[in-house]
């Protein structure tokens, strides 16, 4: 998918581990600077490696530039999230967009592209987690069809307690 400005596409081994990672960190500072730890305010390339095993990462591009990133991930057998476990519950993670870049409708269309992916595997569920003071990060979500459904906790990975958020996807209607 693109448009004139970024193409979506899955990351590809010759994409660069530690840009994305700075892309990450810089996307996930202004977190850091209102106090809340999240995982990719302080990760390294190690840890970015690790999460994009757990699932299918999907970047935005300018050229040779990476400007955007979502982890898209099957069911999680042995999540502490019971939600995550769901046999046809899949969640999004590490959704990223370059500071320069924003509210111009990037995340959206990353996060689009990841639940197309997600329901033409079969999820019929789409969920993810946010920390619970993130007021503007919860309302952009429910803003984007999610309502809060638990919680869960990842300290000391972070430093707060996490919303669980979900919303039904139809698999029947996977456009991408």
């Amino acid at each position: 998918m693109s448009n004139a400005h970024w193409q979506l596409r899955p990351l590809t081994a010759a994409d660069d581990l530690a840009q994305l990672t700075a892309l990450i960190r810089a996307a996930y500072a202004p977190h850091l600077a209102a106090g809340l730890r999240f995982v990719g305010t302080h990760q390294t390339v190690d840890v970015t490696r690790s999460r994009i095993s757990e699932g299918d990462c999907f970047v935005a591009t300018e050229g040779a530039t990476l400007v955007g990133t979502v982890l898209a991930r099957p069911p999680q057998p042995h999540s502490r999230a019971p939600l995550y476990r769901d046999p046809h519950t899949w969640s999004i993670g590490q959704l990223a967009v370059d500071p320069a870049r924003k509210g111009r409708g990037l995340g959206r269309a990353l996060h689009d592209f990841a639940a197309a992916h997600a329901a033409r595997r079969g999820a019929r569920t789409l969920a993810l987690d946010t920390a619970a003071p993130a007021r503007g990060l919860i309302a952009l979500y429910e803003g984007w069809g999610y309502r809060i459904v638990g919680s869960v906790d990842w300290r000391p990975d972070t430093n707060y307690e996490s919303v669980l958020m979900a919303k039904a996807i139809d698999p029947t209607r996977a456009n991408n």
